[in-house]
């Protein structure tokens, strides 16, 4: 049971807490049906350092178009995805958790046009392409191996406790959706994700969805909890987190409240940028704090394309 985990007060927590729900005759004893948890998936789920595995593949797929179109070379964000500037597509990143969204919106438009009316399958086939070659740039790793053992392990604990996971993620609900079946064990109907437009086309009977180049939703930060109640209709009573886009996920939670702090350099990464607010909230109202350095007594495993978690490789 959770052998990932070392000896204490995370685990210690996470036990007293499902024993509390999932026990019958307990004064906090939830029915099956309402011990609902949500995870976050970039640095909650799996690796999102040096770069978000997915902005990895929209890297690629600028690339890609700066290529066959030479006049979009010296824009941004072309321009750092031709020249390998991964520090100008972070920085977007940490600036918007920071609350300037200049360059992230400079992002955003060239992303909404990347796939516009490609259908949704033939957008989750160049995922699944992606996914098959791709590997981590410094932890020499393909990506689906990039997932945190402790937290997999987390997942099937939970479940085994009568527990329902959904992954509720600022990342791409499409470039999720494809993988997390096979690394999560989570279905695609459980993935609550930002999302782009769609249009749907139909003739002779037959129809299909294509992407339009707006934004539908940008399911980060206070809009985590409306999308938790319209897609889920229910009150999360555990969450978990790691960054400042997950803090009112984490208020709206009643429950198990649960930060990742990312402070292990030699196994993963040493970082708070992005994280700050989240950890202060944390500190001032008692959430539960894992760090990855002395709650984990392994961060990667094998097995993680099938969603199981068979050793601790570190």
């Amino acid at each position: 049971m959770l052998n990932h985990w070392n000896d204490g007060p995370a685990k210690k927590a996470i036990i007293a807490f499902v024993d509390a729900v999932a026990t019958k005759g307990t004064p906090d004893y939830l029915e099956p049906e309402e011990r609902i948890a949500v995870f976050d998936n970039d640095g909650t789920l799996w690796c999102e350092k040096p770069m978000y595995i997915q902005l990895d593949f929209i890297v690629r797929r600028l690339a890609e178009k700066a290529a066959a179109d030479s006049s979009l070379a010296d824009q941004q964000p072309y321009q750092a995805a031709v020249s390998g500037d991964l520090a100008w597509f972070g920085g977007a990143i940490t600036k918007h958790y920071q609350g300037d969204d200049t360059d992230l919106k400079t992002l955003a438009g060239a992303v909404m046009a990347l796939h516009a009316t490609m259908s949704v399958q033939d957008h989750a086939a160049l995922v699944s392409a992606f996914f098959a070659d791709a590997r981590h740039p410094t932890l020499d790793r393909p990506y689906l191996e990039c997932t945190y053992a402790p937290m997999v392990e987390l997942l099937r604990y939970l479940e085994s406790n009568g527990f329902t996971c959904y992954i509720v993620s600022g990342g791409g609900r499409d470039f999720m959706r494809p993988v997390t079946s096979a690394i999560y064990g989570i279905p695609p109907e459980r993935v609550v994700g930002s999302a782009q437009g769609l249009r749907f086309v139909g003739a002779d009977g037959e129809g299909d969805l294509l992407i339009e180049p707006v934004l539908d939703i940008f399911d980060d930060g206070p809009e985590k909890p409306v999308r938790i109640w319209s897609r889920i209709g229910r009150r999360p009573v555990l969450a978990a987190g790691n960054s400042n886009g997950d803090d009112e996920m984490l208020q709206y939670t009643r429950g198990l409240r649960l930060l990742v702090n990312h402070d292990d350099a030699e196994r993963e990464f040493a970082y708070t940028a992005g994280a700050e607010r989240a950890l202060e909230h944390a500190a001032a109202y008692g959430w539960t704090v894992i760090s990855m350095r002395d709650d984990w007594a392994g961060v990667f495993g094998t097995g993680a394309g099938s969603g199981v978690v068979t050793e601790a490789c570190d």
